[in-house]
């Protein structure tokens, strides 16, 4: 139980929401309100079956790239180190919504990929199916949990920023990099343990 809520945390805190709320409330401003949520869900779930694909096939590519536990443990710890400093020193501006055509719905890019899925949580997923190659029930529920949280924070995107506004959001998203960081920092640690041990 414990492992599923801190896979759970761990995931959450990668997809990362919060900072996602003024990105998303931009790309589909333009949108009513039926045709935004409609919108939301279909991006969430092609994040969602791309998230459990890679959850599945991680550890054959991990095991194709003959990477052991201890080196993937230490990349992965720098990896969510890196997106951890980003998330706290991020300036809140982002180009994703000009990326987009603004006469077209957007379809897979950007919010499903990467605004989602993108590459630290692909990587973050590879990285927990090699550690637990047996225990894939768990993960999968802790990928479900964290998908839907992070849906229901989308989907109440104005909501959440009436409430809170902008810079409550956004001292949010960095106390969110700060929890990271001390997480990443332990994964680093745990993939130089074993590197000594071996």
């Amino acid at each position: 139980m414990n492992k599923i809520i801190s896979n759970t945390i761990l995931l959450i805190l990668i997809m990362d929401p919060l900072g996602n709320l003024p990105i998303f409330m931009s790309i589909l401003k333009k949108f009513g309100d039926k045709r935004k949520k409609i919108i939301l869900i279909r991006e969430m779930l092609i994040a969602l079956m791309i998230m459990i694909l890679f959850l599945f096939t991680g550890e054959k590519i991990l095991s194709f790239l003959n990477l052991k536990t201890q080196v993937v443990s230490i990349s992965g710890g720098i990896i969510l180190f890196l997106i951890a400093i980003k998330m706290i020193f991020s300036s809140g501006n982002n180009n994703f919504e000009e990326s987009i055509t603004k006469e077209k719905e957007p379809f897979l890019v950007p919010l499903a990929i990467p605004l989602i899925a993108g590459p630290s949580i692909l990587a973050t997923l590879m990285l927990i199916s090699h550690q637990n190659p047996n225990q894939m029930l768990m993960l999968i529920i802790s990928l479900i949990l964290a998908w839907s949280f992070s849906l229901i924070i989308l989907l109440s995107t104005e909501i959440f920023i009436n409430l809170f506004g902008e810079n409550a959001v956004n001292a949010l998203e960095k106390l969110m990099g700060l929890i990271l960081i001390m997480l990443s920092t332990q994964m680093f640690l745990d993939g130089i343990k074993l590197w000594f041990k071996t």
